[in-house]
């Protein structure tokens, strides 16, 4: 009997809710950038992440009570918060190292090694136009990154800092994909909740040698209201939002909305009174659009093709 071919229509809601994680994404590289000379990268995220455990923690009882995982359960959330720490640890250690435009740069690439990870590990098929429309992608992202100026780019240096980033780029990419194979079906929030807590866990062991020299007097304000915005909303909502829609779309397609991430910044940029970026900007902010927008349909189409093939007898 084949199977029922996916309805793109339902969808849509999924795409509506990576649009808007997607913004909050590209709000993070500034205030992470502005708060992370005011503390240790590895206390940082700790607080992030234990922020993070604590809100969520209501709601995940509210909604499912107190379900404790069995081992083979902590292991997978073990496994995919260790990829989640190692990313935003190399994110505010290479900030240190490096410069924001450079790791946008860099986290242009994810959509194409997430891409990669997902051919070897789910065998996520993709037609010829949207392997072309990959690296036309990260060029559009490039090029909207350095705002259309070749000798910007040309003049662009890589050292540690970018080293890093770009390791912490190829864990995120991992995440992303081993998601969908570690989802055993439990509800998305009590998936996401246990993934921040166990993180939490890892980031407490790192952060122990350094938690008793870390005068918190003299840490300003703004790093504490920086730490409460990225865990509430670059955390929370985010991971929930790139779990679930990961599930429901595949992790090549939601990793492509990262494209639009440096469009996003020069809107959220203009939205604070910031000038307008030249117009040499626009066709990579086009290009951006016009990559995402094939890898959406087709990608949607082959998940459609492969589900419609009869299901094979035993």
């Amino acid at each position: 009997m084949p199977l029922r071919p996916t309805n793109s229509a339902s969808d849509l809601p999924v795409h509506g809710l990576m649009l808007t994680a997607t913004f909050l994404v590209a709000t993070s590289f500034p205030v992470a950038a502005a708060i992370t000379g005011g503390l240790d990268s590895v206390v940082l995220t700790l607080i992030r992440f234990a922020l993070a455990t604590l809100l969520f923690a209501p709601i995940v009882l509210w909604r499912y009570g107190l379900v404790i995982p069995k081992a083979s359960d902590f292991l997978r959330y073990g496994v995919l918060s260790i990829l989640l720490v190692t990313f935003f640890w190399c994110m505010f250690t290479a900030l240190r190292m490096t410069s924001p435009l450079n790791t946008a740069a860099i986290f242009a690439l994810n959509p194409i090694i997430t891409a990669t990870l997902a051919a070897v590990l789910l065998r996520e098929r993709m037609s010829l136009s949207a392997r072309v429309a990959l690296p036309i992608g990260a060029i559009g992202a490039i090029w909207v990154i350095f705002r259309g100026d070749p000798t910007a780019f040309m003049a662009l240096e890589f050292g540690t800092g970018d080293i890093v980033f770009l390791a912490g780029t190829f864990a995120l990419a991992a995440y992303g994909t081993l998601v969908k194979v570690l989802h055993r079906g439990e509800p998305m929030a009590q998936m996401t909740f246990w993934i921040l807590a166990t993180g939490s866990v890892w980031l407490l062991l790192l952060s122990l040698p350094k938690l008793g020299n870390v005068q918190w007097s003299a840490i300003p304000f703004g790093v504490f209201a920086g730490i409460a915005y990225l865990s509430i909303f670059t955390t929370i909502v985010t991971f929930f939002a790139f779990q679930w829609s990961t599930t429901r779309i595949g992790p090549t397609r939601v990793a492509a909305y990262t494209f639009l991430n440096p469009a996003l910044v020069l809107v959220i940029g203009l939205a604070f009174g910031g000038t307008p970026p030249p117009l040499a900007t626009w066709p990579g902010v086009m290009l951006v659009i016009v990559a995402t927008v094939v890898l959406q349909s087709n990608l949607q189409a082959g998940r459609r093709k492969q589900r419609s093939k009869p299901c094979p007898t035993p």
